[in-house]
């Protein structure tokens, strides 16, 4: 008998992918089965490489492997960390979470796969000059070729050109590495330290898909044409129908997508290594005659699909274990030139020949807890189970992680059993167990291109099938059933001994007052009731408190009230953190969304301490809410009660008992009565009231009048948040209550602004023009009118940011726009 302790250690070797263990089981339909069998047939593979979420063409994914059959990825170098949140309040690292689920989820429908680098999505930036000096170019491109290298694909695709049609600065910078990245793999003298583990390797060519969109039309007859508007009976859907439902799952993003049928043409422009003529892998052998002497395998591939029945798929079962066998069996020839990318084929199509075997005996495997937390180093049971649902297969458990079983599976009767384990990280994302910078994610590169935690809380089913051992991977999630949703899987969450949750991440002190804070520390570990946390000083501040004991007794929470003073009149951040045992204390933050599963993760506990030297006489705001930001919830840092509004509040008579109103971002874009509550909230106006409006995008207005007056909203945006910019001393906006000055532009975050205004009424006033570096001022990012006996204001600079940031000028600034003018 072969020894199973070695084979799963021969299967964890031969992985050479980058998915981990599965999230959920998915069982296999008929379909999903023959096309695999198809797949088996088909050595090629495809990396499409571009810079953010949803700047993927999923038709083209779906098309090459679903109907192409070939091995392909995308290679996405941020999470879409700096973006917009259609959806909610949630942006920075905490929407790149949800961005990473939301594309995992549309690959889950085109089948491909995903990569990410390291990067962050420092927000919108023009040139790729820019961009790398975020990023940093060595290091980016260091692990773009660690990813072709450890992939191989044969082509690379770009979605972007290198220059200013590619519009975004990190679409630009995502072709420039492509393109270098190209040449650097196969360089043995380029990041020789990767060829301890990996071979070098020289893709056959880097093609840049060329696309009509944005205004800009890139497709040129002479370019390579595909049409990849096919239908797959076998699937009952065209790769259109495929790819609008892949692409819709960028929700956050707003991109729902329409079905498309039909002819459909894709194109490409050549950019480095061998041209394609009239196939994107032209030259590349992609048959089982790229490895040689593989004539047995061959064999059992071509009498597999000859002989699939679907209706019952285990009758290949004996037929794909011969098959496995014979891959195993296989000898690489090591003095074979190809050596390495034999191997990777072998290792490959072993790895699809298990699922398919899994898939043909109808085998069904869970690993569930019942409670969705656990504590790190702290023995817990989760629950497996495994059934065989389709008949004439000899199936055994032999044993699920180190625990024996060894029972045989009966047709269709479920076998159930507890299991103990132990896990010694928290689930904290990979990505973010090292502080980040501006530009990076701080990770090894042995972690690079993995979408979630490869060493996720999983647990290894052993089998027997008909004789032949097989390890399968399964993470262990929290199962449970919700009265609305049905069965729901979600992540598993392994908790720290002790967590802290601040009341606020930020203490702004008006004109140096005392300020307090709640501070609730958690202990999840309950065998210690004893902690000794330590607070961080912060350097121009008194603090109530340098160090806590913390005895829970019978308890697991205990709230302790901090009290902070800033010593002199100054404006300089500095931020408050807390520690036990030497290791920087964390919170926890769950995001839970509809459309993906729910995420945990632990953010550091920081508390930003600010003064800021403020006159305010706005007490009393409302707020309208759209797509979502934390203004409301920030406004009372500096003693403004904010009331949320719905549209029945908007009478005038409510209205009037507010100093101002303040509507959300993006809420022409979301709310479809806008317009007719613009015309309620001007009728505020004209009584004396003021509005305040924030940014929009100039697509999917739900209202033609944005103001009483008429302008509309750009695309232009800066992007530096220490830009240059000149705004009018004696206007009321910069001179009452408080007198801004250049202080009040310092310390802004990622941005300016965005969606600029143009064409604008020579009612209004725009009194503050900036621009990014060799660029023209604009004067769109505010724009103020008078309008009856109040005031309305427009304005495109990125309050939303900075307010939760704790900037001290934009607040400062943001109080003179709500004000009433003299």
């Amino acid at each position: 008998m072969r020894n199973i302790s070695n084979y799963i250690t021969l299967i964890a070797f031969l992985l050479f992918h980058f998915q981990s263990a599965k999230s959920q089981t998915a069982s296999k339909s008929a379909s999903d089965i023959q096309i695999g069998l198809q797949k088996l047939n088909t050595l090629g593979s495809v990396l499409y490489f571009a810079a953010h979420p949803d700047d993927e063409n999923t038709r083209l994914i779906a098309w090459l492997a679903q109907e192409q059959k070939y091995r392909t990825a995308y290679l996405s170098l941020t999470r879409g960390d700096g973006g917009q949140n259609l959806l909610g309040t949630d942006l920075g690292i905490n929407l790149g979470l949800i961005r990473t689920h939301e594309l995992l989820a549309a690959r889950s429908v085109d089948k491909g796969e995903q990569l990410f680098s390291s990067a962050y999505d420092f927000g919108f930036s023009k040139t790729h000059e820019e961009t790398f000096q975020f990023w940093d170019h060595e290091t980016a491109l260091r692990e773009a070729v660690w990813i072709i290298r450890k992939f191989q694909p044969d082509i690379i695709i770009t979605r972007f050109p290198p220059d200013k049609r590619g519009g975004h600065g990190h679409h630009q910078a995502s072709a420039i590495l492509a393109h270098e990245a190209f040449l650097a793999a196969a360089d043995k003298n380029k990041f020789p330290e990767q060829l301890k583990t990996l071979s070098t390797w020289q893709s056959k060519r880097l093609i840049w898909n060329t696309a009509n969109f944005g205004g800009q039309n890139n497709t040129s007859e002479d370019q390579l044409k595909i049409d990849i508007g096919h239908y797959n009976a076998i699937l009952g859907q065209s790769y259109g129908e495929i790819a609008a439902h892949s692409r819709s799952q960028h929700k956050t993003q707003g991109f729902g997508s329409a079905s498309s049928r039909g002819t459909s043409f894709e194109y490409f422009e050549h950019v480095a290594g061998s041209k394609a003529n009239k196939t994107l892998l032209d030259e590349v052998e992609t048959s089982w005659q790229r490895i040689p002497n593989t004539q047995t395998i061959q064999q059992l591939i071509r009498k597999l699909n000859t002989e699939f029945v679907s209706a019952q798929p285990q009758k290949s079962v004996n037929d794909l274990i011969k098959l496995k066998k014979a891959l195993e069996a296989y000898v690489i020839d090591t003095k074979n030139p190809s050596a390495a990318n034999h191997r990777y084929w072998i290792a490959q199509k072993k790895q699809e020949v298990q699922d398919l075997i899994i898939a043909c005996a109808g085998i069904w495997w869970d690993a569930y807890s019942n409670q969705n937390q656990q504590v790190v180093n702290k023995d817990f049971s989760f629950q497996a189970e495994v059934i065989v649902r389709n008949p004439d297969i000899q199936a055994e458990l032999v044993k699920v992680n180190d625990q024996d079983v060894n029972q045989p599976l009966q047709t269709n009767n479920l076998w159930r059993g507890n299991v103990k384990t132990i896990y010694k990280s928290t689930s904290q994302p990979y990505w973010l167990v090292q502080p980040n910078t501006l530009g990076k994610f701080n990770i090894p590169i042995e972690s690079v291109g993995y979408p979630t935690n490869p060493a996720a809380p999983k647990a290894t089913f052993t089998f027997k099938i008909n004789g032949e051992p097989i390890a399968l991977f399964q993470e262990i999630q929290h199962r449970y059933v919700d009265p609305v949703k049905g069965e729901v899987h979600d992540p598993l969450v392994m908790l720290p001994e002790i967590t802290v949750e601040a009341a606020s991440n930020i203490i702004l002190s008006k004109n140096q007052e005392e300020r307090s804070i709640e501070i609730t520390f958690t202990r999840h570990d309950n065998s210690k009731s004893q902690f000794e946390v330590q607070l961080a000083p912060i350097q121009g501040w008194n603090i109530s408190a340098s160090n806590l004991t913390l005895d829970f007794g019978k308890e697991n929470s205990i709230t302790k009230t901090l009290i902070l003073k800033p010593t002199a009149a100054n404006s300089e951040k500095v931020v408050l953190t807390f520690s036990h045992s030497g290791e920087v204390l964390r919170h926890i933050k769950t995001l839970s969304y509809d459309h993906i599963p729910t995420i945990t993760w632990f953010p550091t506990t920081e508390i930003i301490c600010q003064n800021v030297q403020l006159e305010n006489s706005v007490k009393n705001v409302g707020y309208l809410a759209g797509a979502g930001d934390l203004v409301a919830e920030s406004l009372p840092q500096i003693g403004i009660n904010v009331t949320t509004l719905s549209d029945k509040d908007l009478t005038l008579s409510n209205l009037k008992q507010y100093d101002a109103v303040i509507i959300g971002v993006r809420y022409f874009n979301v709310a479809k009565i806008s317009g007719n509550n613009m015309k309620k909230l001007l009728d505020y106006v004209k009584e004396g009231g003021v509005v305040l409006s924030q940014y929009n995008v100039n697509g999917r207005l739900a209202s033609d009048k944005l103001g009483p007056y008429d302008f509309n909203i750009g695309r232009e945006r800066v992007t530096e948040e220490d830009s240059k910019y000149n705004f009018d001393v004696a206007d009321p906006a910069f001179s009452y209550p408080n007198k801004i000055n250049s202080k009040d532009f310092e310390g802004w975050v990622q941005e300016r602004g965005l969606y600029f205004a143009e064409n604008i009424n020579n009612n209004y006033r725009t009194p503050l023009s900036m621009h990014d570096k060799d660029e023209k001022p604009h004067n769109g990012s505010l724009l103020i009118a008078k309008y009856g006996k109040g005031k309305f204001v427009y304005t495109s600079l990125s309050f939303f940011r900075q307010l939760p940031a704790g900037v001290p000028g934009a607040y400062r600034l943001f109080v003179n726009l709500l004000t009433n003018e003299k």
